[in-house]
């Protein structure tokens, strides 16, 4: 087998398949071709199979040519292969034209396309998104056994801290004072009984004279 004309323009990962002179238009084409690009092959090939579009037809069959080449000329896993590309480009255009009204053509133009359909294998985005996790992971988790280091207070902070301690004796001796003036408002609170009245007083002197009475009956 002889050495190669020029080297691949693709990655050892990617086979192409390009498929020429189709007959629609590249607008259309290309409405067929946003609906297969980023999927896997499995259901970029469903999808074409089950589409409305005329054209839908030959596009999977451009998509199983570049699986095919993919498998069998690159080695490449079936499974894993994903529609990296698929992009539209202008063909051949015929130009015809049908008569008008006295004696003039009216033209008309009937485009061809093509399309080129680049496969991928996924393997690599595997590898890389668990390597990612991993460090993720090992970055949220605290180290066991780590103790969490204390600010470091400054000079100044000291010196403010100082006077607020010196401030609590002070705050003491407030309560102190408070506490040896609540007794006194206690004995303002326990005023001296009010003297008794006069009527009061009556039934005493009442008691006094019957005694006297008694006495003197006594005595006779």
């Amino acid at each position: 087998m002889g050495t190669p004309k020029r080297k691949r323009s693709l990655a050892n990962n990617e086979a192409k398949a390009v498929t020429k002179t189709l007959r629609v238009s590249p607008r259309k084409l290309n409405l067929v071709a946003g609906l297969i690009r980023g999927k896997k092959v499995d259901h970029a090939l469903a999808d074409l199979e089950f589409s409305r579009k005329r054209i839908a037809q030959d596009v999977r069959k451009c998509v199983m040519s570049a699986v095919a080449n993919a498998e069998n000329n690159h080695g490449l896993d079936v499974n894993e292969l994903i529609i990296a590309e698929a992009h539209v480009g202008k063909n051949l255009v015929m130009k015809r034209f049908h008569a008008r009204a006295r004696g003039r053509a009216g033209g008309i133009l009937r485009p061809f396309s093509q399309i080129t359909v680049i496969v991928r294998e996924k393997e690599e985005e595997k590898s890389a998104k668990p390597a990612k996790k991993k460090a993720a992971s090992k970055a949220a988790k605290p180290e066991v056994g780590a103790k969490a280091a204390k600010p470091e207070v400054g000079a100044r902070e000291k010196k403010a801290a100082k006077p607020a301690k010196a401030a609590a004796p002070a705050k003491d001796e407030a309560a102190k004072a408070k506490k040896s003036a609540a007794p006194k408002k206690t004995a303002k609170a326990a005023a001296p009984a009010k003297p008794e009245t006069a009527k009061e007083k009556k039934p005493v002197a009442a008691k006094k004279t019957t005694t006297a009475k008694k006495a003197t009956k006594e005595t006779e």
